[in-house]
């Protein structure tokens, strides 16, 4: 016996903080059959407590108090999936299931291949499902969800209906959340409950035959994940989830997935990724491509490498701290910094570690490569020359103040800020050649254009300096402060600022050409590919927009914000968001002749 409640968290007096408190009724008077009851409550709080996923509740607290236990549980607000089933008029629409769909493969996934061990949910179904206000699922209920070991057998628990035959003969299987999730779909999609009618058998009820709306490639999608052999079903959630994808693809349903696409204004396209892969914390930092293979740092301590055409794992580091830098490429060598006072350097192939060198702070900034030495900054004031070949010391520069600003190299000079407001220029043996002082700190990158360099600062301005000299050439006034690294293309300098607008000035002038207004800050930094603008804001959304106008051509929301800045690759967009994603978008939607002149 239970109940879940809508509860507030009074902690914050001063808000309204809303929880949900799940109540479970202890009615056995055995002791024992009581404490085993207890104990396998709090085994689940115990196991939502090791998840970190967008789709799964976060827990807040458990307790027990005489004969009822509690959970107290982030609230979810929306409606359970089974509810939006029975209140519709009609079939829902293929592209909406679609949509959910893939989230949910994305979720199983995520538990399918939870460290140290695979955990099995054992109960999907579309009570089981909630839909958030953001048109977004959210799994719930993980009170029968368990750790998997190999040719483990267990107790037969779950629902009658959407339970795939070998859970009723007590075996166990990741491949048994693949079976429920096609039954949870082929109620969806035509309202037939496999409850009602036992013994329920989805081979004698082809969705088509309740349905003729859904396409033939679903129905078949579907099928596979409800084969009574195992062996015969998807072999994972992603396997199926590209599945799907390829069915979206193939329908022309792929903008219309509202819950994968986002809320874009008349006018605009809609937008769908290609792929995202699930990270366990926020990836803050941006992005390298080399190889086929894009590399990222995230606040879980990894460094990830993927596959850029289908966004698989190849391999991941592990560090002793968040990574916000971005990696940089050099033969079959990756670098990076990482918060653990550390440069990594890390073989291509294998994501083996060859060497690594310390500094005395954490390492923010984003190293580059040139004359055999990899450049970076540290919290510890210093820029440092490191050798590429042993990883030793070549020198460093002390600056005063931690340098988080990514250097740059042109013209065999070095160009970087720090956080005292002082912008440096030296040369490839540590010889200072000139400084500039801005008012505040300089945490923008810089980037050279000729003969000029452009950077940002947090004292609100965008500076066009000599690269030579660091004679002023013009000074641009943004609405507040700036961290995003400037980007020049076709005579225009491009950035963000911290007032929430993304800039476009005339590199010679330094005359505002066009700015858009996001919804928050923009702290990450902006790029152009193939004639269009991308660019992150904290509002969560990427944005695309036309290159000459500044006209938006598509958003996509990530519910997060986003700090990272995009890169492109073959014709692909790629970032992440601190939403624990990592996206691909196809590059070039929304450009009309322009892109169709690509094909």
């Amino acid at each position: 016996m239970g109940a879940v409640y809508r509860a507030r968290d009074l902690h914050f007096p001063n808000v309204v903080k809303l929880v949900a408190v799940k109540e479970m009724i202890i009615q056995a008077r055995d002791p024992l059959v009581r404490d085993t009851i207890v104990r396998n409550f709090e085994r689940e709080a115990n196991l939502l407590a090791t998840l970190s996923h967008p789709a799964i509740p976060r827990i807040y607290d458990y307790f027990t108090q005489d004969e009822r236990s509690y959970l107290i549980l982030e609230f979810i607000q929306g409606k359970n999936l089974e509810t939006i089933i029975n209140e519709a008029p009609g079939f829902l629409p293929e592209a909406q299931v679609i949509a959910w769909a893939i989230e949910l493969c994305d979720v199983l996934e995520y538990l399918h291949h939870h460290q140290p061990e695979a955990i099995i949910f054992r109960d999907m179904k579309p009570s089981n499902v909630m839909i958030n206000q953001y048109n977004h699922v959210v799994l719930v209920d993980f009170g029968i969800a368990k750790t998997f070991q190999s040719g483990e057998r267990g107790t037969m628990i779950g629902t009658e209906g959407y339970a795939p035959p070998e859970q009723y003969r007590g075996e166990a299987s990741v491949l048994m959340d693949i079976y429920s999730l096609g039954a949870t779909l082929h109620h969806a999609l035509t309202r037939q409950d496999p409850r009602l009618e036992p013994p329920f058998s989805f081979v004698e009820r082809p969705i088509r035959e309740a349905n003729p709306g859904v396409s033939t490639e679903l129905e078949k999608a579907i099928a596979k994940s409800l084969e009574y052999d195992p062996s015969y079903r998807f072999a994972s959630a992603e396997e199926m989830k590209q599945a799907l994808l390829a069915v979206a693809r193939k329908s022309g349903t792929p903008e219309q997935l509202p819950s994968l696409g986002a809320a874009n204004p008349p006018g605009a396209v809609s937008i769908t990724p290609l792929w995202s892969y699930i990270c366990e914390d926020e990836i803050r930092g941006s992005a390298t491509c080399d190889k086929g293979l894009v590399f990222f740092g995230s606040y879980d301590h990894h460094l990830y490498a993927l596959s850029i055409a289908s966004g698989k794992l190849i391999w991941r580091y592990q560090t002793d701290g968040g990574i916000v830098s971005r990696p940089a490429t050099y033969g079959d060598t990756v670098c990076f910094g990482s918060e653990d006072r550390r440069l990594h350097v890390i073989y291509i192939r294998s994501g083996s570690v060859n060497w690594t060198y310390y500094t005395q702070g954490p390492v923010r900034s984003s190293p580059q490569i040139a004359h055999g030495h990899i450049f970076v900054g540290s919290d510890d004031g210093y820029l440092h020359a490191v050798n590429l070949a042993n990883g030793r010391n070549a020198w460093q520069i002390d600056t005063g103040a931690p340098v988080r600003s990514s250097p740059c190299l042109s013209n065999e000079a070095i160009f970087f800020g720090n956080e005292a407001g002082d912008f440096i220029c030296v040369d490839f043996r540590g010889t200072t050649l000139w400084r500039f002082e801005a008012r505040r700190a300089i945490t923008s990158s810089p980037v050279v254009w000729e003969e000029a360099v452009f950077f940002c600062s947090l004292d609100g301005t965008l500076y066009a300096l000599e690269a030579k000299s660091g004679w002023s050439l013009w000074r641009f006034r943004l609405g507040k402060g700036s961290i995003s690294t400037p980007c020049v293309a076709d005579g225009m300098v491009y950035t963000g600022a911290v007032d929430g607008s993304i800039y476009c000035v005339d590199m010679r002038s330094g005359k505002e050409v066009w700015r858009y207004a996001t919804e928050h800050q923009v702290t990450g930094s902006p790029i152009v590919y193939r004639n269009a603008l991308y660019c992150g804001s904290v509002d969560g959304y990427l944005y695309c927009l036309d290159q000459r106008s500044g006209q938006l051509r598509w958003k996509y929301n990530t519910l997060k914000p986003i700090t990272a800045t995009p890169a492109a690759y073959e014709d692909k967009i790629l970032i992440g968001s601190t939403d624990k994603r990592f996206y691909a978008f196809p590059a070039g939607v929304g450009m009309g002749e322009a892109h169709q002149g690509m094909n």
